[in-house]
């Protein structure tokens, strides 16, 4: 175990995770297992410390750490409602001071990576290790997300529209055969009403009217390589403060111009390095 203040060093490299595909609504719905998307911070935890994508170690405390099995598990760390910034604030501080702010933070483990067998398989091995998600949680800290099983588009929708209207982000499918490997897969999707992409920031095109004197649009460059500007979805406050040259932003839109180019992208916040 791990000092109690002593993790903010970078382990010896990132976790090979699996990521996920765009839900494309062609998908065989009774092959997947459905669960809600939490907007917290990836993390995963390699039997002694939580780690990031990136492979930063997260400076979580003992007695959070001390739940968790000896097992490897995939999740998300998760405040709530509204609160990515602040988890994603509280994971990246260095001092001793955090400890009464982790006792509202959840570990949402969706996978167990390095264990054989199919997600069926990994999944009922979770709910034996934690508990299952539809009972009184064992561990103040620690859940397993609950799978669903959906047969129609209809009944994806009607779980999706209750998630967001509780302020969720969306949904995740995970098909049920499937292995776990590192990279983008379609045997995992995200359902989400908008699709989100992340650029880098180039440079600034200064307001015009109401906006004089204050940032007007950002310059993105996407991961493609090619450049767009960026001009909804700001507070008056970010664009008399926008984000640094060189910071990564995430923003929403809706498909692609004949272009090429993402079609009503509007800034969702900038994301934290890891």
């Amino acid at each position: 175990m791990l000092p109690v203040w002593a993790a903010t060093q970078r382990s010896e490299m990132p976790p090979q995770l699996m990521l996920a595909k765009r839900f494309q609504g062609e998908e065989t719905l009774n092959l997947f297992g459905v669960s809600e998307k939490y907007d917290g911070v990836r993390a995963f935890w390699d039997g002694m410390s939580l780690v990031t994508r990136s492979g930063r170690i997260i400076n979580a405390p003992d007695w959070f750490l001390a739940q968790l099995p000896d097992e490897p598990m995939d999740g998300e760390l998760w405040l709530g409602y509204g609160r990515f910034s602040e988890v994603s604030g509280l994971i990246r501080r260095k001092d001793s001071d955090t400890s009464e702010l982790w006792q509202d933070v959840s570990y949402m483990v969706f996978d167990l990576p390095e264990l054989p067998g199919t997600f069926d398989e990994r999944y009922q091995a979770l709910i034996s290790l934690i508990g299952n998600p539809s009972e009184v949680a064992a561990y103040e800290n620690f859940h397993p997300v609950e799978q669903l099983r959906v047969s129609s588009q209809q009944e994806l929708d009607t779980l999706l529209q209750q998630v967001l209207e509780r302020g969720g982000e969306g949904l995740m499918l995970h098909r049920w055969d499937s292995f776990y490997f590192a990279g983008r897969s379609s045997d995992l999707l995200k359902v989400t009403p908008l699709e989100d992409a992340e650029a880098i920031v180039t440079g600034y095109e200064p307001g015009q009217g109401r906006l004089k004197g204050m940032m007007g649009a950002l310059r993105v460059r996407l991961q493609n390589g090619r450049e767009m500007l960026l001009g909804t979805g700001f507070s008056d406050a970010e664009r008399q403060s926008p984000p640094a040259l060189g910071a990564r932003v995430r923003f929403t839109f809706r498909g692609l111009t004949a272009d090429g180019l993402p079609r009503f992208a509007s800034f969702d916040r900038v994301r934290p390095p890891e």
